[in-house]
């Protein structure tokens, strides 16, 4: 399939939302989506951007995306995180993931980062043998930690300082 791999654009962050809706109803967490399309312009573009995206179309259709920020290692010094690699339930298995890991890969290359790091739901076997297959390393005696709002504000609040 002949399939355009791009960085994101502002206007195409209702689309992007759209998949990362489609994949929290993948991993049955329909309701756990609270960014929104501003957050997301907001967030991914201008001088301060938080992450960079990039999406695949075939046939003038935004069908898979990527998404990634810098993350620091104290073991290993500047990394990336792949926070989401999506690709519309009608494409698995067309090519395009692997066209949007190739531009993650490279554009962190080009970054001269040290790893690249993501997670994967140990029952999604499909993604684990992608990745795999890739060359990648899934790590399966970490256990990945979340500390969410609600978390840190009942941490705060049992906080014996003054912040």
């Amino acid at each position: 399939m002949d399939f355009v791999i791009r960085k994101a654009l502002p206007k195409d962050m209702p689309r992007v939302l759209q998949l990362v809706q489609e994949l929290a109803s993948f991993e049955k967490e329909p309701d756990a989506v609270e960014v929104t399309v501003e957050d997301l312009v907001r967030d991914g573009f201008g001088a301060d951007s938080l992450f960079q995206c990039f999406v695949g179309e075939y046939k003038d259709e935004i069908v898979g995306m990527a998404l990634v920020y810098p993350r620091y290692s104290t073991w290993k010094g500047p990394v990336i995180h792949l926070e989401d690699l999506i690709v519309t339930q009608k494409m698995r298995g067309s090519g395009l993931g692997t066209a949007l890991l190739d531009r993650v890969v490279t554009y962190a290359n080009t970054l001269g980062v040290k790893r690249i790091c993501w997670e994967v739901l140990d029952w999604n076997d499909p993604a684990i043998s992608f990745y795999e297959s890739k060359g990648a390393n899934v790590m399966r005696d970490w256990d990945v930690v979340h500390l969410d709002e609600k978390g840190i504000a009942n941490y705060i609040k049992n906080i014996n300082q003054p912040i």
